[in-house]
């Protein structure tokens, strides 16, 4: 397998329809957990609530004081919002998609920049056609990982700037619409939310949701996220769970193998997922400290960009409800 210079290649299918189907055989039961929790939408709430009201709480405040904040309490509180945006994606909120886009649209304002609608039409390619280069926005660009490499200064600003290198994947992406109607209602509602913040109670309250936005997702052992769902730490596997204590605030979202697996179960029920079928993930390669993988990924020459697999063969899946 090549490793620093190129992806590594598999000519297989992605691996998740497959155990999906074995499990479902061995265990029926499952087939319980899939639904909706409408209760993520009094979470969105209460959380969108907290995050404005700590804003408003740094109106005249040093930079500084957001900036730690942000990192210990902001970061945690974003972080969670991204999981209810996921779970929206999936329309695991409500049966019905309108509520869902919504709903998605409220956990983006203190995100800053809006991200909600785009992120459903990605994700959910990124479910139907995991590790196709030219589908799946997970991949980070290949002119992206030649450009950060292996060393812990590249893989820092690679964290840093999460967000730009983001934006910068959907040219490479073939069968997605980039922008709908929604797109712009959700621009309008997280931008006209950053203009009222500023207007009413100033920089420094909007600094503290920038600093929350870009720990949530980047230099921050919650970052260490995006390295444990597909990073090839035990290849060929290609798909990771992490079993640890802060699934409590990031809403299970560590159960990565169960959701690719059942991407209709909810987030409260996915550890009752491997709890009825331990003999299909404890036998995986899983995580137990987001912040040992974050160290690691930052220090270990052997883990880059390049770190995944990448397939041409399509599939046959869905990735909708």
């Amino acid at each position: 397998m090549e490793g620093k210079n190129d992806f590594y290649y598999s000519e297989e299918p992605e691996p998740h329809k497959l155990r999906t189907r074995t499990i479902l055989k061995d265990h029926p039961e499952i087939r319980q957990f899939i639904g909706r929790n409408p209760y993520s939408a009094l979470l969105i709430i209460f959380v969108v609530g907290m995050q404005i009201t700590i804003a408003i709480l740094m109106q005249n405040q040093a930079w500084w004081l957001p900036l730690i904040i942000a990192f210990f309490v902001g970061a945690f509180a974003n972080h969670s919002l991204f999981v209810l945006i996921h779970e929206a994606a999936h329309n695991l909120i409500f049966k019905n998609r309108t509520l869902n886009r919504i709903f998605s649209m409220i956990a983006d304002i203190p995100n800053v920049v809006p991200s909600a609608i785009s992120f459903r039409s990605y994700h959910l390619k990124h479910h139907s056609y995991q590790g196709v280069y030219d589908l799946d926005a997970d991949l980070a660009s290949k002119w992206e990982a030649k450009m950060i490499g292996a060393t812990p200064v590249g893989k820092v600003f690679w964290e840093m700037m999460f967000p730009v290198f983001q934006a910068l994947r959907p040219p490479r992406l073939k069968e997605i619409q980039f922008a709908s109607i929604w797109t712009f209602i959700n621009w309008l509602v997280v931008f006209g939310s950053d203009i009222l913040i500023v207007y009413f109670f100033g920089w420094t309250s909007l600094l503290y949701l920038v600093f929350s936005f870009f720990f949530s997702i980047g230099f921050h052992p919650l970052g260490a996220r995006w390295i444990q769902e597909h990073y090839l730490i035990k290849p060929p596997q290609e798909t990771y769970s992490y079993y640890g204590p802060l699934n409590i605030l990031a809403l299970n979202v560590g159960y990565h193998n169960e959701h690719h697996d059942f991407p209709s179960v909810p987030w409260n029920k996915l550890p009752e997922i491997r709890k009825a079928a331990p003999e299909h993930y404890d036998t995986l390669y899983y995580h137990t400290s987001w912040f040992k993988l974050w160290i690691k990924f930052l220090t270990d020459p052997s883990i880059s960009l390049f770190s995944r697999m990448v397939r041409s063969n399509r599939g046959n899946i869905s990735a909708t409800n």
